[in-house]
């Protein structure tokens, strides 16, 4: 399929072409290029060829994937005949780091993006943000956090709750945002930094070559990946004198997490909003997003017009994301989807799921585990 740069694409009138996203849902939760009709290309090729023939035909097709390697490679004769078809260069990806290479308005960016936390989204962000610290003691006096940050949405904006509730100079504590680069390439590198910058973040870089070292593993590499960058940020924390690390976990990861323990795990756990270290004595992991939800973190970037990076891994167009159970985000988006289907039928499915591990009757559970030993009811019966 011939390629179109964005250069060229940005030449044409709006109104003579359309661009088709054909990535997966989960994909396109992380952002689409606006205006973007979406469409799965790969299944129900007769469905398929029928949105397309509803395009009116004077339009040009111009499809895009995350990075322009599926598009690419689109076979034309599988398509309806007499269309113009054209794969976008360098996909989503080449969207995002196009538009964040203009540096101009960066202060404005900033600005806006600290005064959105302040006003319009301070009871759906900072509110259940600093809720989580208060009630989990998430902050202490003392501290020295490494706020974790991957190049995502959710990291981003942790890091500048981050620095709102220590404006607000209630506890004394110091901070040090972390950034590893696992192996990326100088673009999506020279993202991460670009949105540090834009948002006023005093990012420190270390690297590690984690990509090499999972990229010929054909079992879990997002697994191991995930286990392996959480061993180098404990390491590096705790060189830069840190106590704790803080991950970008949200209210909505928790209930998925919650849910897909019981349908693939058979086992009833949670993602806890603090743990200590088993390998890096004296350190903790905080969850500090613990009760912030993902939609209102997609509002914020949204509405402040940010591009944030989602996975740079070699499996980028195979695997969405990379979790730290070593659930594929297959299995996460049908979990994301099957609470939204329960969600019509009762509006506080959400809130009785995550409520469900606050509320564990010991008494009528056949078999319990406590720092690894198993505990059966007929022990006390």
């Amino acid at each position: 399929m011939t390629e179109i740069t964005l250069d060229d694409l940005y030449k044409l009138s709006k109104d003579d072409y359309v661009l088709i996203d054909i990535r997966n849902e989960d994909l396109r939760q992380y952002g689409t290029i606006p205006g973007a009709v979406a469409m799965d290309i790969a299944t129900d090729p007769e469905e398929r060829n029928r949105k397309i023939e509803a395009i009116p035909e004077d339009k040009k097709l111009i499809f895009y994937c995350e990075v322009g390697r599926r598009t690419r490679e689109l076979p034309e004769e599988e398509l309806p005949n007499g269309r113009e078809y054209y794969s976008l260069e360098g996909g989503y990806m080449g969207y995002v780091r196009a538009s964040m290479a203009d540096e101009r308005g960066q202060a404005e960016k900033q600005q806006r993006a600290e005064e959105s936390i302040r006003k319009k989204f301070h009871k759906q962000l900072f509110t259940p943000f600093a809720k989580a610290c208060k009630n989990y003691k998430l902050i202490e006096d003392g501290d020295r956090i490494a706020v974790c940050i991957s190049g995502g949405k959710d990291s981003m904006l942790m890091a500048k709750l981050f620095q709102e509730i220590k404006r607000h100079r209630k506890c004394d504590f110091e901070l040090t945002f972390l950034v590893m680069d696992p192996g990326y390439n100088k673009e999506n590198r020279s993202l991460i930094e670009s949105n540090a910058k834009a948002l006023g973040i005093p990012i420190e870089i270390f690297e590690s070559s984690i990509f090499d070292a999972v990229d010929t593993i054909d079992k879990n590499p997002c697994y191991l990946c995930a286990r392996m960058r959480r061993g180098h940020l404990y390491n590096k924390a705790r060189e830069f004198g840190c106590n704790k690390i803080a991950l970008g976990h949200h209210y909505d990861d928790v209930i998925e997490t919650i849910l897909m323990g019981m349908l693939h795990g058979a086992q009833i756990q949670t993602m806890m909003p603090k743990l200590h270290s088993t390998n890096f004595e004296g350190m903790e992991l905080i969850r500090p997003l613990y009760l912030v939800r993902e939609k209102d973190i997609c509002a914020w970037r949204d509405y402040n017009e940010l591009h944030f990076l989602q996975c740079a891994c070699h499996f980028t167009e195979t695997c969405s994301t990379c979790h730290e159970d070593g659930t594929t985000s297959s299995k996460r988006l049908e979990t994301k989807k099957l609470i939204a289907m329960l969600k019509e039928n009762n509006p506080f499915v959400e809130s009785n799921i995550f409520k469900s591990v606050e509320n564990v009757n010991v008494d009528t559970v056949i078999e319990y585990k406590k720092n690894g030993v198993r505990h059966h009811f007929l022990d006390e019966y």
